[in-house]
């Protein structure tokens, strides 16, 4: 039996992590097809395949303690099964399991194919919870066929899987389930017991062929297994914590490897190519300051010290300007600008749409005349005669504060002396057009603008590659919006409330959800609803906007929007952030539970500009506590740090759309702690081999460009 196992443990002759996974042992073409549907490919991306949660079959309910309510793993004998049809055609399939404490009846609601798996006799594990209809139910989330039953369950009540004796003159007990069950992410054609087996399998044979990048001492000083222990802890746990601690191992290395990345990416960004160091801010800056109707924030206060140490400093500055809704940025950023324009340089700000460009240069024009800087616009919308007197103004450096969209970056468009670029929600650019505006002039300074609050974790994920500034608190004056939750019988109260601030002369959205498997379906929604508005309001003027208008179309209607030629406008999620309409107070939120709360809280944040008492009606739909959890705070920080536990971070992190950032193992925000130690490591690393070319780090940077290949070029040497 030993050399049997020893043989298991061996990798076959040749045998490499990055053969493809059809040539090992029981997979073949067929099951390598749908490895692949998993993004299994070789034998790494099958030993790197894990386990995304576990049964925990280590405390068993028997199963007559198995209470309404409860959360429980139960083990019995199949005495009866079948299918049972319902009303709305959902065929359940369900089984009676038995123990020696008493019955429980199980069911698999929508997979009556069960039937042909699971068969009477048979011991089953079940894990699920427990709900009360027409007697105790336990509706199945997981379960695992143990083997064949002994009539009347394993043993004594209270017992688990092979506990004590069986019975006088019983047949062999069934074999006892490991008490910590892994399921694999599975896919048509390959369920998740089979990919358990073919891990299991072949786990001792790879893990053989696993070297750990990390050094000993760098391990054992951060409390972090070996790597091949923690794919071993992951894939056959005997406890929960050993499983934790092996995927807190491996999710270590995951973020490890983004952060090399990003450290390096921010070096490169920073100290590639000479900065500019300006010299310190002058009487503009100071008559700037003098001339707000309040005083900054020290929020404000602290990232100006920021940005100015930067722009003072030789490297060029590299900085994130993160703010919540109504904190302020653009007269930060603004201060930023003058400083480059008074010492002779040019300033330009790039946003993702005209309208918001036309908002910026309108907001510029406004903070300039107290100091005789005044902006100019480039966008598409203008003729080709004012395009080119604008350009002519850029080039000879007339114009030196220019506001425009993607026209910035145009070949046309060339700048005298650019010093500064401050780009408006950066991710709505791609990688290519902010790097063709920072090659307008001579390695200028940078400046991204970001009004989507995001938590510490998430921000050194996205954009760790950055420095960071960030503004919370809000400037004196500005009143609370008042948040409140409506169901749908109290719909016609909503309306009526809608239609007298209307008539008062003030304006509001109306914004509906987009769901991504029905668009059309929105649309019509979208279209329906402000039929609806009409026929209601024939005094009031209702707009529409939605995905599926033309970028000037849709500019059109927001532009009647603000001029106050259209009092209701009914939205999808296009609503730009950043629009800036003071007199609209109110914002519907129709099926709210279908938007994050991060979501929300942007919709929320179009109104609440002006003067006039604004509200955020949230109408209908489920998840009222959740709701009403958000209505009790405008801390979008806050609210942020919610939405990132409701959602995960696998549906956050595409909001940027320059990285690979791949992130599945790390929980964040928990995993914070994690986080902060990978990002020490990755510097000193760096700041002791910037392109990782020693010996003792050639592994740390095969595994970094395998998991993140577009990065090469950060680490090339010269």
């Amino acid at each position: 039996m030993a050399a049997t196992r020893s043989d298991a443990r061996r990798p076959p002759p040749g045998a490499r992590l990055d053969q493809p996974v059809k040539f090992l042992k029981g997979i073949g073409e067929r099951r390598a097809e749908a490895l692949a549907r998993l993004g299994v490919h070789t034998a790494r991306d099958l030993l790197f395949h894990l386990p995304h949660r576990y049964l925990d079959a280590s405390t068993v309910t028997p199963l007559a303690r198995a209470r309404a309510g409860a959360d429980v793993a139960c083990l019995g004998t199949v005495i009866a099964k079948g299918i049972l049809p319902t009303r709305q055609r959902l065929r359940i399939f369900h089984a009676v399991l038995q123990d020696a404490s008493g019955l429980l009846e199980c069911t698999w609601p929508g997979q009556p194919f069960l039937d042909r798996t699971i068969e009477v006799g048979q011991q089953l594990l079940v894990q699920g919870t427990v709900r009360f209809f027409h007697g105790r139910q336990l509706q199945v989330k997981e379960f695992l066929v143990v083997g064949q039953g002994q009539g009347q369950g394993p043993g004594a009540e209270g017992q688990g899987p092979g506990d004590g004796p069986g019975a006088p003159g019983s047949r062999p007990a069934a074999p006892s389930p490991p008490r910590i069950i892994p399921i694999y992410p599975a896919t048509d054609g390959l369920t998740h017991r089979q990919v358990r087996a073919l891990v299991d399998q072949h786990l001792d044979a790879l893990l053989e062929l696993v070297d750990d990048p990390m050094p000993d001492a760098e391990r054992r000083g951060r409390a972090l297994m070996r790597v091949r222990d923690a794919l071993r802890a992951v894939h056959r746990p005997v406890s929960l914590e050993e499983a934790e601690d092996g995927r807190r191992r491996l999710a270590f290395d995951e973020l490890l490897d983004l952060q090399l990345m990003l450290a390096r990416a921010r070096w490169v960004a920073k100290r590639g190519q000479a900065g500019i160091a300006f010299p310190p801010a002058g009487e503009l800056s100071e008559r700037l300051l003098a001339s707000l109707p309040w005083p900054l924030t020290g929020d404000q206060r602290t990232a100006l010290e920021q940005i100015g140490a930067d722009m003072g400093a030789p490297a060029r500055m590299h900085r994130l300007l993160m703010g919540d809704v109504g904190t302020g940025k653009t007269i930060v950023a603004f201060a930023a600008m003058l400083r480059a324009i008074e010492h002779g340089w040019q300033a330009a700000l790039m946003a993702p749409t005209e309208l918001l460009a036309e908002q910026h240069a309108a907001a510029l024009g406004r903070f300039g005349e107290a100091v005789g800087v005044q902006p100019l616009l480039l966008v598409g919308r203008l003729t080709a005669a004012e395009k080119a007197d604008a350009r002519r103004r850029v080039a000879s450096g007339a114009a030196r504060l220019v506001v425009g969209t993607h026209a910035l970056v145009q070949e046309a468009t060339a700048f005298h002396r650019l010093g500064l670029v401050v780009i408006d929600e950066q991710h709505r650019f791609g990688v290519e057009q902010r790097a063709a505006l920072l090659q307008k002039g001579s390695a200028p300074d940078t400046l991204l603008l970001s009004a989507t609050p995001i938590p510490r974790s998430l921000a050194l994920t996205l954009y760790g590659d950055l420095d960071v500034s960030t503004l919370r608190e809000r400037p004196p004056g500005r009143t609370p919006i008042r948040t409140a939750v409506r169901t749908e019988p109290q719909r016609q109260r909503v309306l009526d409330f809608v239609r007298a601030e209307c008539g008062a002369g003030r304006q509001a959205y109306v914004v509906l959800p987009v769901i991504e498997e029905s668009a059309t379906a929105d649309l019509r929604a979208a279209a329906t609803m402000q039929k609806e508005l009409e026929g209601r309001w024939p005094e009031l003027r209702v707009g529409l906007v939605h995905g599926r208008l033309k970028a000037p179309e849709r500019e059109a209607v927001m532009r009647d929007f603000r001029a106050g030629a259209v009092n209701v406008l009914v939205a999808t999620t296009v609503i730009e952030v950043g629009i800036d309409v003071p007199n609209a107070s109110v914002m519907v939120v129709e099926h709210p539970e279908r938007f994050g709360l991060a979501q929300l809280h942007q919709l929320r944040g179009r109104v609440g500009r002006g003067a006039a008492q604004s509200y955020c009606i949230l109408l209908g739909g489920d998840g009222v506590r959740r709701l009403q959890a958000f209505a009790r705070t405008e801390d979008g920080f806050r609210i942020a740090e919610l939405d990132l536990k409701a959602r995960g971070m696998g549906n956050l992190i595409g909001a940027r759309q320059s990285g690979d950032a791949d992130v599945r193992l790390a929980r964040l925000p928990d995993d914070l702690p994690l986080l902060e130690a990978a990002r020490a490591e990755a510097r000193a690393l760096l700041d002791r081999d910037p392109t990782l070319q020693r010996r003792e780090h050639a592994a740390l940077r095969a595994r970094a460009l395998a998991r993140f290949p577009r990065a090469v070029e950060l680490f090339r040497v010269g």
